[in-house]
């Protein structure tokens, strides 16, 4: 299972990124099976891009980082 406080710390080094473009990202829940679920907020929430950034900036530092994550999905 991945802890939840390595999926937070991973989060707070993009979190800077998002930032400077007005946005940022919250964690919502990570499940058993290696799933990531965020809230993109500010500027990225509702963004045409948002699913450009949920895939090459969160999804790859996160399944990079770690190797347990196989999917980072937006909260619903």
């Amino acid at each position: 299972m991945i802890d939840r406080q390595s999926v937070q710390d991973v989060l707070e080094s993009i979190r800077p990124a998002l930032q400077a473009d007005g946005g940022d990202v919250s964690l919502v829940s990570v499940s058993e099976d290696g799933i990531v679920e965020v809230e993109l907020q500010g500027a990225c929430k509702g963004c045409p891009m948002s699913q450009l950034t949920l895939a090459n900036s969160v999804e790859r530092v996160l399944k990079d980082r770690i190797p347990e994550v196989t999917r980072v999905v937006p909260a619903l």
